[in-house]
Order: structure tokens, then sequence, then C-alpha cells
């Protein structure tokens, strides 16, 4: 798959069939997380597979009562397990390196035919809660997987010279 096409033809999903995901599909999505780059290649954050159809519940409502969440046959919970390690830039690390990861898993579950919808609204505290997450690690986001059932169409996006400058900000 042509690595352009895929980033322009990806969508985000919110309504799913009723398939499991097989095994060797979310094994290869969750390798794609394992071979994204990281600050100082610590990989520093930790994946939580919820296939349980009560726990997604629980997500789904710690997510505002977002429905899509518990109707996905799969929620990857995100986490960053170094939450205190700051890049020489002045950013924390575990927010970009988590979804750097996160992105590397929307793009391979899309080569397999699967859908993905990043989810960020959230309460941190009622998930760390339902998943027995340590205090120190930052849950960064929620994401469904599935059999998609619908196909959006694109979304509007600005044109390249709004977000492009060169040699100085402009």
């Amino acid at each position: 798959m042509d690595i352009l096409e895929a980033i322009k033809d990806r969508r985000s999903i919110r309504t799913y069939v009723r398939r499991q995901v097989e095994d060797e599909k979310l094994l290869r999505v969750l390798e794609a997380a394992r071979l994204a780059p990281s600050a100082r290649n610590m990989q520093e954050w930790k994946l939580i597979i919820v296939k349980d159809k009560t726990t997604r519940e629980k997500l789904m409502k710690a997510a505002g009562n977002q429905v899509f969440v518990a109707q996905a046959p799969i929620v990857i919970v995100a986490c960053g397990v170094l939450a205190d390690y700051t890049m020489r830039c002045g950013q924390l690390s575990y927010p970009v390196d988590v979804a750097i990861a996160v992105d590397h898993m929307t793009l391979q579950a899309h080569a397999e035919g699967l859908g993905c919808c990043w989810v960020c609204a959230f309460s941190e505290p009622e998930v760390k809660e339902i998943l027995g997450i340590p205090a120190e690690v930052r849950v960064v986001n929620l994401l469904t997987m599935g059999y998609p059932a619908e196909h959006p169409a694109p979304r509007a996006r600005k044109e390249l010279a709004e977000l492009v400058s060169y040699e100085k900000f402009a």
C-alpha cells in the first residue's frame, strides 16, 4: 500500500460491524507501534488492549458516553509510562512518543482493512480506576478499532501554503 494514499484514504471510524478482529491483524497493528521511534528510543509507553464488553462499556462512560467506544470490538488505551522526561527542546516526551506509536497503529490498522478513532475526550482518573493504571502513568488516548461499518467522506483540510513557511515563521 502506498503510504500517502493510505494517509489520504484513512478516516476516523465511529461505527463498527459486529465482527471480531483476528489476533494476527491485531499483532501486526501492535508491531507497528513497537517499531515507532521515541525519544532516546526509550519506548516509555504501554498499550492496554481491552476486548471485554463490560470494560469497554465502562470506558465509554469515562469517555462521556461516546457509544462507539463500547461498540468497537477493541479499545487500545495508550499510556505514557515515564511522564516526567523532558526532551532537550523543553517538551515532555510522552505525549509525542505515544502519538507517534498510535499513528503508526492507525496506518497499519487501515492497511489491515480495519478502522480506528482517536479518543482524547475522556476522564483520565476514571480510565485509570477502571484499568488499574498507576497514578504516575498518564493516559494519552483511547484508540477504538474494528471493522468499519461506515466510509466517511474526506474532511476539508487547509491548503499547504497555510501550514508551511520556509526559513522563518510566517
